[in-house]
């Protein structure tokens, strides 16, 4: 096979370097007799398309498809980048993304106290894929991560996920490592071309505590008009301060719940699981469930053990067709022994944890550019979400109104290429303590 893959190569070299030799011999034909320029042009350019896609088989067969794979398709909820390892035929994948953020605050907020907000401009993310082919049938896959630039001042690297694929058939598949949990839309999706705005929503960073990645082990697959993926992985850590330095719950929401895969207390496990229904061109309907205790047999003074158990779910919708880009999502989360939760963390008042958390929104963007020839997506959009981390909080504490929050967000995204994404939006934010400040941000995103 090897061989013949030689002599393919060979045979495609020798054929472009005599094309090549032929645009020479047209360019000068075309100026020693003098034939009409127009249509030396047109040939030229032909040849020239020809030898190039020549050239990319060749570097295909050199290096193998692996590294000139393009990133233009998403596989089971991942990014088209985090994805690129799916479409080649064996070998190593490299892709990546980034995204560069300034953010402006107003100087007041809406109760008109000074903001006391600094504005500033932050090398946001760099994220390179990893992957490797072994066969049809095995695959790994990794995120690196590096944040806000150097470890050296507010920056850290992350191993963002890892894992390993056994995939028996295209409707089911095992996988293990360190995995990304598919809930919402952004966990999965968080390359920057890929959603509209400039910051992630808050919802799927409170409530779903977006980006969250846990060890663990499950299957996935497709069937019909419908994908899936279930996932045993550890638990939440709702108290914090073990082995992986969790923050722990908090009265902002689940996100310090997050153990990274770094030295998790693995106390207790959970279930989490989505399903995602494609039955009509550019539409997904779908829904996600994440259950599990996240006290990791932690005991009062008094030697009763938190079990803490933790529900999330969420639904959602997208539309993206003849311009549209349409999505909505609603998730709920109930966290049982709150109080519980608070005394193990020496949690009083307001700052309680709360037994039920709410948030969703809707956002509708239309590109202007979608008939026109230029290739390039203009979309103004609009999105609104509501995020209320104290919906419920236990009985003798109370809820901080702080932590109800809405959030009106006026867009615009432009993209020369599906992998290249300029951003520019206005937030207007409120709480029921008026305590919201305004904001604008830009980003400028890529992926490959």
């Amino acid at each position: 096979m090897k061989l013949a893959r030689a002599g393919y190569g060979s045979f495609l070299r020798a054929g472009a370097v005599a094309i090549a030799v032929g645009v020479e011999c047209l360019a000068a034909a075309g100026g020693v007799m003098g034939q009409d320029a127009t249509a030396d042009t047109t040939d030229l350019a032909e040849i020239e398309a020809r030898i190039e896609a020549l050239t990319r088989e060749i570097e295909e067969l050199r290096l193998g498809s692996d590294v000139v794979a393009r990133a233009d398709t998403s596989v089971l909820g991942l990014g088209p980048a985090a994805s690129k390892i799916y479409g080649v035929q064996q070998g190593v994948s490299i892709g990546g993304y980034g995204e560069i953020l300034y953010e402006n605050f107003a100087d007041e907020r809406e109760d008109g106290v000074p903001s006391g907000k600094t504005d500033q401009i932050d090398a946001l993310r760099g994220i390179v894929y990893v992957g490797y082919k072994f066969d049809e049938q095995f695959l790994f896959n990794s995120e690196i991560e590096l944040e806000h630039a150097s470890t050296g001042q507010a920056g850290s690297v992350s191993l963002e996920f890892a894992y390993l694929d056994y995939r028996l058939s295209q409707s089911f598949g095992l996988r293990a490592g360190l995995l990304l949990s598919p809930m919402g839309f952004v966990n999965e999706l968080h390359e920057p071309p890929i959603f509209l705005g400039s910051e992630r929503p808050l919802t799927e960073n409170r409530i779903i505590p977006t980006t969250w990645r846990e060890n663990g082990i499950g299957v996935f697959g497709e069937a019909g008009d419908f994908s899936y993926r279930a996932y045993l992985i550890s638990s939440l850590d709702g108290v914090g301060g073990g082995s992986s330095k969790a923050g722990g719950f908090s009265a902002a929401g689940l996100r310090g719940g997050r153990q990274k895969g770094s030295k998790s207390v693995a106390e207790d496990f959970s279930v989490v699981g989505r399903v995602d229904w494609n039955g009509v061109l550019g539409l997904t309907l779908g829904s996600s469930l994440y259950v599990g205790n996240s006290g990791h047999g932690r005991a009062l003074p008094s030697g009763a053990v938190v079990d803490a158990r933790t529900l999330i779910w969420e639904g959602h919708v997208e539309y993206q067709a003849r311009g549209l880009d349409v999505r909505g999502l609603l998730a709920v989360a109930d966290v049982d022994e709150a109080a519980g939760l608070n005394a193990l963390q020496d949690l009083t008042g307001d700052s309680s944890i709360g037994e039920r958390l709410q948030g969703g929104y809707v956002q509708v963007g239309y590109d202007v550019l979608n008939t026109s020839p230029t290739g390039h997506q203009l979309v103004p959009f609009v999105r609104y979400e509501a995020v209320n981390t104290q919906a419920e909080v236990p009985l003798g504490f109370s809820a901080n109104p702080t932590n109800d929050v809405t959030i009106l967000t006026l867009g615009l995204s432009w993209k020369p290429l599906p992998q290249i994404v300029g951003k520019v939006d206005y937030q207007i934010q409120g709480t029921e303590a008026e305590t919201g400040v305004d904001q604008v941000n830009v980003a400028l995103g890529y992926l490959f």
